[in-house]
């Protein structure tokens, strides 16, 4: 298949937009799009592309826990996280391309996005500690705090996905006909949520390290970022908890 035939195959396989903030519908998932069938064309396989996510994502990792900050090295982090992040939106839409989709890949991917986002607040801490005129011990904290938000808000939506129950797979003829003729409306994603979600998007927050060269214009930037993310895991809890409260046994 020519690299045009798989972009445009890859064009009509997209997972819904639901639930997917404004960055990651319109930039992260094109970019990654892009990547998916370029990879294809080069023979790679899901989990291959999913370890070069990581190889990125790390390497911006060591650099912000190793080197002083500085505005060359905002850049090369930031760009790093960024293409590391697309690479991750790669795999998945790789693995739908060449109908590959599997569990071991799936798990591949979470605990490589789990241990990206872990890693990236512990770097965060190392150079605060090493680098950083911060203005009290108490910030030190800070990252420790973000981390513990990120990591349950990735694992709560994961969670509350997996345990949900899945809608049937083979409606009848009847059931479907009236559903299709509604599904693009009913399927429209909703603009303001996309909007609303931007401070929670990891692409939102990869671009935080642009600022990295600017001691307090970043300390404050993370500090913001922190505070979005308590606000909305307390929301996100709250609403997941209650709709799996609402399952009943079948």
């Amino acid at each position: 298949m020519a690299f045009g035939a798989a972009l445009r195959e890859l064009r009509g396989a997209q997972k819904t937009a639901k639930g997917v903030s404004l960055y990651s519908r319109h930039i992260n998932r094109p970019a990654g799009r892009v990547l998916a069938a370029a990879a294809y064309r080069v023979g790679l396989t899901p989990n291959q592309v999913t370890l070069i996510s990581g190889g990125f994502s790390f390497s911006a990792v060591a650099a912000v826990a190793l080197a002083r900050p500085s505005w060359p090295l905002a850049v090369a982090v930031y760009l790093a996280l960024a293409v590391g992040f697309a690479f991750d939106s790669a795999d998945g839409q790789l693995a739908r391309l060449r109908r590959e989709s599997s569990a071991a890949g799936e798990w591949l991917d979470h605990v490589v996005d789990c241990a990206k986002i872990t890693a990236l607040h512990a770097a965060v801490l190392i150079s605060f500690y090493r680098y950083f005129d911060v203005p009290g011990p108490g910030w030190l904290l800070l990252p420790i705090g973000f981390q513990l938000a990120a990591v349950l808000i990735f694992f709560g939506g994961l969670l509350t996905d997996k345990l949900k129950p899945k809608p049937s797979a083979a409606p009848s003829a009847a059931s479907s006909a009236p559903a299709q003729s509604s599904a693009p409306s009913a399927a429209t994603p909703s603009s303001l949520r996309a909007v609303a979600l931007l401070p929670v998007d990891y692409g939102v927050f990869c671009l935080v390290f642009l600022l990295l060269g600017a001691e307090r214009v970043f300390l404050g930037a993370y500090a913001v970022l922190f505070a979005a993310h308590g606000l909305f895991l307390v929301a996100f809890m709250a609403k997941w908890f209650r709709e799996l409260a609402a399952i009943r046994p079948a």
